[in-house]
């Protein structure tokens, strides 16, 4: 038994460390092999039954297969992540999971930004792919982690869209003057009081409305989460479900609405922009970050501090404390000055 160079420029090792139990193996190189015999050697010494792994040559599908039954089934998206990846899989190939790397993805992703695929969309695809990696890896199902070295796209950060109060006023008016379904009108009135995501407001029952508060317990952080209400808001939800009964999926009725009102919002925005006027107008109004994003039911004030700038002295000090204030502050009064 031996390490032998084979025609093709490799190292094949073939090791027998005890009489009857033999292992072959080829590497690109001589050390390789040399470090193959030698784990061998030592592993059967302490353990008769040892044997190497065999070379894991699941593909990718199946890897998806097996990540959306062992852990994609639990998530709230586990379907339509699921979706996705198996349509990632296919147009990377299908390769064998463990040799798919960076270059590979990046080619794919160039090629569907220039089709015209969102930045975002693409990052969103990367992380799940990796995840799939990564958590498999940790349920013991892989011995090795994601082998895609390549990082997301940094995104420009857009400014929040948010309505003004005529905003506002103009498009409750078309809600309610829709007769097709009465729901629409109530549900914005609930996310612009509450901030709440549309689903969770929808999603709503009256045993969820009580002393005050509304609570949702249908968060994208899994966390249940108590907003108080104004008692005339209280009162008209009350009657609202006597008089149409619970909510339906009305999303369509909204967004027809929005179709509708003389304002256009940024492409991708919705029912979300609801949920960003509550917040830039309680920043707006002097309300404070911390309380923000308990109401908001943000995990990390990270996602909170994006409305920070609406605060009425958001960095006012920068006015006060850049090295011109002196001078630029006697100019404008000088100015006054001559304007009498």
């Amino acid at each position: 038994m031996a390490i032998t160079k084979q025609p093709d420029g490799r190292w094949k090792a073939d090791v027998e460390p005890v009489k009857g139990k033999r292992f072959r193996k080829t590497f690109k190189t001589k050390a390789e092999a040399l470090r193959f015999e030698a784990t061998c050697r030592s592993k059967v010494a302490l353990d008769g039954d040892w044997s190497p792994k065999p070379k894991d040559k699941r593909k990718l599908l199946e890897l998806v297969e097996q990540w959306y039954q062992l852990h994609g089934v639990t998530l709230a998206n586990g379907v339509q992540r699921h979706a996705i990846l198996v349509e990632y899989a296919k147009a990377l190939g299908n390769p064998v999971a463990r040799t798919l790397n960076g270059s590979a993805v990046a080619r794919l992703r160039s090629a569907q930004l220039k089709a015209g695929l969102a930045p975002k969309t693409a990052n969103n695809r990367l992380g799940y792919l990796k995840a799939v990696y990564n958590q498999l890896h940790e349920m013991g199902v892989i011995d090795y982690r994601s082998p895609i070295n390549l990082r997301p796209i940094k995104l420009q950060e857009n400014p929040l869209t948010y309505l003004t109060r005529d905003q506002i006023t103009e498009l409750l008016a078309v809600l309610d003057s829709r007769p097709l379904s009465p729901h629409p009108a109530m549900i914005a009135r609930i996310c612009l009081a509450t901030g709440a995501r549309w689903g969770e407001a929808q999603a709503l029952t009256p045993e969820r409305v009580k002393g005050g508060s509304v609570l949702f317990a249908n968060t994208k952080s899994k966390r249940v989460r108590s907003v108080p209400i104004a008692p005339g808001l209280h009162l008209d939800l009350v009657q609202h479900w006597r008089r149409h009964g619970p909510f339906t999926q009305c999303m369509n009725g909204f967004r027809k609405a929005l179709e509708l009102v003389s304002f256009k919002l940024p492409r991708g925005q919705a029912s979300h922009v609801l949920r960003h006027t509550f917040a830039s107008h309680f920043i707006m109004n002097g309300g404070n970050i911390v309380t923000l994003q308990k109401v908001l039911g943000h995990s990390s004030l990270s996602m909170t501090l994006r409305y920070a700038h609406l605060s009425p002295d958001h960095l006012s000090e920068a006015v006060r404390l850049n090295p011109l204030f002196d001078t630029l502050s006697t100019q404008g009064h000088e100015s006054k000055e001559k304007s009498l």
